[in-house]
């Protein structure tokens, strides 16, 4: 064979951009450089679904971990994520994670409506609804307050604030939506998950031991644990380690906190608007966060029995995936190295906000004995 066949059966430069593109999925016979993915819907999915993917998988390995380990999904996601920080640095991957780590959190905020109704939270009674209501506020407020004493934005001790007072991970996720973007948002709303849901953990194992120790009843040890514990994962397994009864209580307790998340990111969005407004800022930075309807609807939806059982158990599942998902987009957003740069100073003001909302539970607990 002469050198001459050999060249003629090589790639040429036009052939190897084919089988490159092939490889990132792209049909055969499109260049890289005259891709045209069409409009609407086909061109986001075309955009978006190699960092989707990513994120899926991650979401996956790290469900299968927690479910074998009995560690918190969201720090697994979280870890994995970050571990993969290269993906959004460029390539395919960027705009995906980006939808993931936006809308696809939007959607799972909106789902967690689902397992929420008005007579669970008025089934509770006066006690626990006051002290709720309490608990959050003077967290949040605390959050702002303090943040400057700890040398962080106001801002950030909002989204701390909230993520201790309502309901871990969840909470940061959400406030973060409709806070004003800045070159440090992402990273600090992975500080604020990694801190929460690390606390959370710690406090599922020592708030039981702390509710016996001060001879709390079942139901009290409920409204404690229900009033405290961040990630609605710890409180479920704190309270049905004390019993039964303990765990149903703590549970509902923790959905109203949930159900505040509603009225907390609403006031907080029009509270950052009407700041942007007067400092002379684009009120368009910060839209109206529609995911915020969506959860309202479904409470409503559930309150009414208007979704049947299967319904509300397939959300509230797709909730989570979406939720480990976008935790796992923001993790691939941000590096070890930005975090461990931000020092003590963050993790001290969430420690001081799970202590504050700790003991000021706990109080209200004893007293109303």
């Amino acid at each position: 064979m002469s050198a001459t066949h050999v060249l003629a059966g090589a790639p040429t430069d036009a052939g190897l951009t084919q089988s490159l593109g092939a490889m990132e999925g792209l049909p055969l016979g499109v260049a890289a450089t005259h891709r045209k993915p069409g409009s609407g819907a086909r061109a986001l999915l075309f955009a978006v679904y190699p960092g989707l993917l990513a994120a899926l998988t991650i979401a996956l390995a790290a469900t299968w971990l927690s479910q074998h380990y009995r560690v918190p999904v969201m720090l697994f996601a979280l870890l994995f994520g970050m571990a993969f920080n290269f993906l959004h640095q460029e390539g395919r991957c960027v705009a995906g994670i980006d939808f993931v780590s936006k809308s696809v959190l939007r959607v799972g905020v909106a789902l967690l409506g689902a397992k929420i109704t008005a007579g669970q939270i008025l089934g509770l009674g006066v006690m626990p609804l006051v002290t709720v209501l309490v608990a959050v506020t003077s967290t949040i407020s605390l959050g702002a307050l303090a943040s400057k004493r700890f040398g962080q934005s106001r801002a950030f001790g909002v989204l701390t604030g909230g993520a201790v007072g309502i309901c871990g991970a969840s909470a940061a996720l959400a406030i973060a939506s409709i806070l004003p973007q800045t070159e440090d948002s992402e990273r600090d709303t992975i500080l604020a998950v990694v801190t929460v849901t690390a606390l959370s953990t710690i406090a599922m194992i020592t708030y039981p031991l702390i509710a016996a120790l001060v001879g709390l009843d079942h139901a009290q040890a409920g409204i404690f644990l229900g009033g405290t514990i961040h990630d609605v994962a710890q409180v479920v397994g704190a309270g049905y380690t004390v019993s039964p009864q303990t765990g149903d209580i703590a549970t509902y307790v923790k959905l109203l906190r949930v159900a505040l998340l509603l009225p907390a990111v609403l006031v907080l969005g029009l509270a950052w608007r009407g700041t942007a407004a007067r400092s002379g800022e684009a009120r368009g930075k910060l839209p109206f966060p529609l995911f915020l309807l969506g959860f309202a609807v479904l409470v409503a939806a559930g309150s009414f029995r208007l979704l049947p059982p299967a319904a509300v158990d397939a959300a509230s599942a797709l909730s989570r995936w979406c939720l480990v998902a976008a935790v796992a987009g923001l993790g691939m957003k941000t590096s070890f190295g930005a975090l461990v740069k931000v020092g003590w100073r963050p993790v001290a003001l969430i420690v001081t906000e799970t202590v504050w909302i700790g003991g000021l539970v706990l109080a209200a607990t004893l007293l109303w004995r």
